[in-house]
């Protein structure tokens, strides 16, 4: 320790008066890792219902000088992810606190909108950054049930009401009537990302919004990001060596803890003794399971 900086712990490492007359700056540190938006099962997305708790307890740390959002996510619901971005803003606005986004793995889709929630974005020179695009997929099953011999009854009312059914052929129509809605999902995206980055975007339009992904030295050549840097580093940049990052996690009730109920309600595993989960309730989890593999698929990762 050198003779500038004394060492301020006391007995056991507890904090001396110097400590308490002069806190360490500290930095809330709000993980948003996941698919974002509802899986099935016993898995679960990033939703705002989840995360809202744990973003209201960010803002409101003791001596705080900013909250950290450490991002990993391929992307998924756009509404998810507007929804938690949207929270974050409101309460950095109301409580007059910086955010910084870092980009981990991949920060893809409705993971770049969740990272655009801070007012400075950082990402190690290999992350996956960008995909601002809307995607949907399904699959085309008439030609296997007709090879199966099973007949398609379907029934209803209001003649577009089984559109896109994936029983039935493709239907020019239903598809522009889909296309036009990732039109309009695509411009809320791109809208939100020229008011959150501003002249800091450098690459062209079409290049930028085209849904293509990019690695961080390339993502700040775009002006996609403000730098390249970790989350500890870029903190201790800011705030000094002294910086406490305090990570705010996502508390499980007590009566979950207690009776081991937190997989049968989207925690982790562990049904209560004498539980047993329904047959459908694991088959929807590894539908999900695939689904969520095939999204971080995209990347590489």
């Amino acid at each position: 320790m050198s003779d500038t900086q004394p060492d301020k712990r006391g007995l056991g490492g507890l904090p001396i008066i110097g400590d308490l007359l002069d806190p360490p700056p500290t930095v809330a540190v709000l993980r948003l890792t996941g698919v974002i938006g509802a899986m099935g099962g016993f898995r679960r997305g990033l939703n705002l219902a989840d995360q809202a708790a744990s973003i209201e307890r960010a803002f409101k740390v003791r001596n705080l000088k900013a909250v950290a959002l450490a991002v990993n996510s391929p992307g998924g619901s756009p509404v998810q992810s507007a929804l938690i971005a949207g929270r974050i803003r409101q309460l950095a606005d109301e409580k007059e606190v910086p955010v910084i986004s870092f980009c981990e793995d991949v920060a893809a889709s409705g993971g770049y909108w969740l990272a655009c929630a801070g007012d400075e974005i950082f990402a190690d020179a290999s992350s996956i950054v960008g995909s601002i695009g809307v995607v949907s997929g399904g699959f085309g099953l008439q030609g296997l049930i007709e090879k199966l011999g099973v007949e398609r009854r379907l029934h209803t009312a209001g003649d577009k009401k089984a559109m896109l059914d994936p029983f039935g052929p493709e239907k020019p129509a239903e598809v522009k009537h889909l296309k036009d809605i990732q039109g309009d999902i695509h411009l809320a995206f791109k809208d939100m990302v020229r008011e959150r980055r501003g002249n800091r975007l450098k690459g062209k339009r079409k290049e930028l919004f085209s849904g293509a992904f990019w690695i961080g030295t390339r993502a700040l050549e775009m002006g996609l990001i403000d730098g390249i840097g970790d989350l500890s580093g870029v903190m201790r940049d800011k705030f000094g060596d002294r910086v406490k990052l305090k990570r705010i996690d996502g508390r499980t009730p007590l009566w979950r803890r207690r009776f081991g109920f937190s997989a049968a309600f989207g925690g982790s595993p562990g049904l209560a003794p004498g539980l047993a989960a329904a047959p459908e309730d694991w088959a929807a989890s590894a539908i999900a399971a695939i689904e969520e593999r095939l999204i971080w698929n995209r990347f590489g990762l």
